[in-house]
């Protein structure tokens, strides 16, 4: 007792114990990590690197138009067919690009919130499955693009409804299983739907299920849905931060589980159907986005991690593509088998970073 007493006063009446000593200077080290300036400065580094992707996509391409050149046709003092190329081939595709990206890191984020499962991504509703059959369907039946389209919106739109009916009433998890069964029922599906079809139309079908944004005719309205969704999903960045940290918290603070699980449902499944209906089944993007967002950021703050997602989403599906174009050229490859090519590794690397 007189041994202790003696090594205390002599590390004096404020001398920490070691312990003490390591957690409060980690705390300190953690605030400074985590003040507010620094998400938002990362935030910005990430929208002008963005920035830097869409005039990369813009300016590179297969069709032999120098670097030179091609600024000065966006300056307005090169040729006309130049200018053409960027601003009525290039532009509408980094648009629906980054429009498609946006879109599907959004719905990962959402989705993460809501089933609180770092594995759920934009397709285990069994969205793209539903779309992929209608739109099938339809190419089988050799319809326009414009029927394809609407197809693939009605397929989308008739499994979300079949899985909301199937798991009405049992909560969180029984809607992630009804999801994921009715996915695999419709990959089975696509599976028959090629094997009956002509083969003279299995190379499109390949495409579109393989992610193709070629069918993206209106590239406005992907990013302009982005632009939007972006926006609500900072409004409702308070009520997502609730929802993520359980719901115990979330009942405890009096949220609407019920409400807010339809409401962040039916979000998912309408930005996934925009999603898929623009680019076909694009893989990884919601899946990998939201985990380097919030590795890379240090935060689970919705307000930061929405408008981070859906730029980090936007910018890797417009690299994807501009590989796409570009590594096999005058042959285009599938954007989505790009995707999977280098979201897989990516995905374990972030794995391996997290603790």
């Amino acid at each position: 007792m007189a041994f202790s007493n003696r090594i205390a006063e002599a590390s004096g009446p404020s001398a920490p114990l070691p312990g003490v000593a390591v957690r409060v200077l980690t705390a300190t080290t953690l605030e400074r990590a985590t003040s507010p300036a620094t998400p938002w400065r990362s935030l910005a580094l990430l929208a002008a690197l963005a920035a830097l992707v869409f005039l990369a996509a813009l300016l590179i391409g297969s069709s032999g138009i120098g670097l030179r050149a091609a600024l000065a046709a966006l300056a307005g003092s090169g040729d006309e067919a130049t200018h053409n190329v960027l601003i009525s081939v290039r532009l509408p595709r980094v648009l629906a690009a980054f429009g498609v990206g946006s879109l599907l890191a959004l719905s990962g984020v959402l989705l993460q919130a809501l089933f609180r499962n770092a594995l759920a991504d934009p397709y285990v509703l069994g969205v793209s499955g539903g779309a992929a059959v209608g739109a099938l369907l339809a190419m089988i039946a050799g319809a326009a693009a414009f029927i394809v389209q609407s197809a693939a919106v009605a397929g989308a739109l008739g499994a979300v409804g079949l899985v909301y009916l199937l798991a009405r009433g049992g909560g969180t998890p029984r809607l992630l299983l009804t999801g994921v069964v009715l996915a695999s029922a419709c990959g089975a599906l696509v599976s028959v739907l090629l094997a009956l079809a002509d083969s003279s139309r299995v190379r499109g079908m390949v495409f579109w299920l393989a992610g193709d944004l070629e069918w993206a005719v209106r590239p406005w309205l992907s990013a302009g849905a982005a632009l939007l969704a972006v926006a609500v999903a900072i409004i409702l960045a308070r009520p997502l931060n609730v929802l993520a940290a359980g719901e115990l918290r979330a009942r405890t603070v009096g949220l609407a589980l019920e409400g807010w699980r339809t409401v962040l449902f039916i979000a998912c499944a309408t930005l996934t159907a925009l999603a898929v209906v623009s680019a076909g089944t694009v893989g990884f993007v919601g899946l990998i986005t939201p985990h380097a967002v919030r590795l890379s950021f240090r935060t689970s703050d919705h307000r930061i991690v929405a408008p981070a997602a859906a730029l980090a989403g936007g910018m890797l599906l417009a690299a994807a593509d501009l590989a796409a174009r570009t590594i096999a050229a005058p042959r285009q490859l599938p954007v989505g088998a790009i995707m999977a090519l280098v979201g897989a590794p990516l995905f374990v690397v972030l794995l391996r970073q997290r603790r």
